[in-house]
């Protein structure tokens, strides 16, 4: 156990998929899992372990930003041996041609966060996920026909941010979308050389001026939820 994780070692999976939302993990669990448990409470953090299509899957939420992912993929890449995580959240869009609801996979995690330099002096603002995990969730999504747009992101500390500009994160640095947490979350994968990838639902378009609520999006998460966990089923 951790002072963030209750969990024994051998209650948590080899793999984990990760929302940021402690009752949609909780949702997850309940719909896609069999036999599952409740293995983390801890500071409203709920995580649950079952099986899915016969392989075992932890369901846990990570709340938002670097700094909250940053501990629990820590902790669990680190005291638990987990071996992959995949991220499945929201993103606003930048790229004009993005829709709401669109599915979004990170090949590239593009950030101005100090996150990587404090933790370990590392000077990279760039980082990219498991490239054997994307090539998996891209033939699920082939094989599945659910359409996926691969390409960067802006990973940001700061979601209410005078500074930041959509039209340039797009045309100057090639996101297509800004989000908080897959920076920090490749940076643990590289550091322990374990897994990691990053399913995005788009949610807001800035640009446009739209936004989706939550019930809305409900289906498009579940899309790229369920890609996730085919993903890592093998």
């Amino acid at each position: 156990m951790t002072a963030h994780i209750e969990a024994k070692k051998d209650d948590i999976a080899k793999v984990v998929i990760m929302p940021e939302d402690p009752k949609r993990a909780e949702f997850l669990a309940q719909k896609y899992l069999e036999d599952y448990k409740c293995i983390n409470m801890v500071g409203g953090i709920l995580g649950f372990t079952g099986i899915f299509e016969g392989k075992r899957v932890t369901i846990m939420a990570s709340l938002m930003g670097m700094a909250s992912i940053g501990i629990y993929s820590y902790e669990l890449y680190k005291f638990y041996d987990v071996d992959t995580i995949i991220r499945v959240g929201s993103a606003e869009a930048n790229d004009p041609n993005l829709r709401l609801y669109d599915i979004l996979l990170v090949d590239e995690s593009y950030s101005d966060s100090s996150f990587a330099k404090v933790q370990n002096g590392s000077k990279e603002n760039t980082l990219t996920p498991s490239a054997i995990l994307n090539d998996e969730i891209i033939k699920e999504s082939l094989k599945r026909e659910i359409p996926l747009t691969v390409g960067r992101v802006y990973s940001t500390d700061v979601l209410y941010s005078n500074e930041k500009d959509p039209k340039k994160m797009f045309t100057e640095y090639g996101c297509l979308a800004t989000e908080m947490e897959s920076f920090a979350l490749f940076h643990h994968a590289k550091l322990f050389e374990k897994n990691a990838a990053c399913l995005l639902t788009i949610s807001d378009h800035v640009l446009k001026g739209e936004q989706t609520t939550s019930e809305e999006s409900e289906k498009s998460f579940l899309t790229m939820t369920e890609l996730a966990l085919h993903a890592c089923k093998g």
